[in-house]
């Protein structure tokens, strides 16, 4: 079987179980592949031709790219592998590659907490900036799923979330009583119709905004920090972590959920005790 074929068949298998944004990855991965092992057999490739292959596709890419790719090409050999009964070693499956393109540590981010949330909140002179926060902050949404939001999403203290991240084709994120309330009443003062977005404002706006809000408060800020501080501040106050994972953040996993988490220090941990078993 040659490169080539082992795309086709990849393609024809396997890639039709996956989520959109995961085909495109690999899309963009089967066509560096084809350019430049095209017709060569899959049992000639070694693991020197695969460290040069994902050189030179992934030469001005982030360390995180880096290691997606390289996790993405080992995982076309293992299926192809397995699934044709090949007698031969993933060609991905060396030292110095898994070294090389190794997932970088990622930085401990700053949760925000409550009290500089509240206040970024209140003092928003904005009202439709305040409900971007605010279904951030308050419900866990991302913000691209808070930008794609119509009218018609809403209904009373649900939001339809169409064509989630998970790849699912919609899902449902809830609302505290006072932010749908501000919500209702901000789309009737501005004769909304059902097929309007409810924030026209792109990304690199909102983002803009944030960055300028955190250098007034001398903290380094993104819009997904405020969806991080949804599941840090549920957690602090008790609610069980398969709540937070699956109805406030809406992850597939409880694991992924635990990586939003805050740490906690030794205050808080001992809060915790005393709250348990009494002081």
């Amino acid at each position: 079987m040659n490169v080539t074929e082992a795309i086709e068949f990849v393609k024809s298998h396997h890639l039709s179980t996956l989520k959109h944004s995961t085909n495109l990855g690999y899309s963009l991965l089967f066509n560096h592949l084809k350019v430049i092992f095209d017709c060569r057999s899959i049992e000639s490739i070694s693991p020197d031709d695969i460290g040069q292959f994902l050189e030179s596709f992934t030469s001005s890419a982030s360390k995180g790219t880096r290691h997606l790719r390289y996790a993405q090409t080992k995982a076309f050999f293992n299926f192809v592998i397995n699934e044709c009964d090949l007698d031969i070693k993933n060609p991905c499956d060396h030292v110095l590659l898994a070294r090389h393109f190794r997932n970088p540590k990622s930085a401990a981010r700053k949760i925000l907490d409550k009290e500089l949330v509240d206040e970024l909140i209140y003092s928003s002179t904005s009202l439709m900036f305040r409900l971007i926060l605010e279904l951030q902050a308050r419900c866990g949404l991302r913000i691209g799923e808070v930008l794609k939001l119509k009218v018609s999403d809403v209904m009373d203290r649900k939001l339809l979330i169409r064509e989630p991240k998970s790849g699912k084709e919609a899902e449902t994120a809830y609302m505290p009583e006072q932010v749908a309330k501000r919500l209702a009443e901000y789309i009737a003062a501005n004769d909304m119709s059902l097929d309007e977005r409810l924030f026209p404002v792109c990304y690199s706006t909102v983002r803009s905004i944030i960055k300028k809000l955190g250098e007034k408060f001398h903290v380094k800020m993104s819009p997904h920090d405020f969806r991080r501080h949804s599941a840090t501040y549920a957690s602090r106050n008790g609610v069980p972590l398969e709540i937070i994972s699956k109805v406030l953040m809406r992850h597939h996993d409880l694991k992924t959920t635990q990586v939003y988490l805050g740490k906690i220090n030794d205050s808080e941990a001992i809060r915790w005790m005393d709250v348990l078993h009494g002081k």
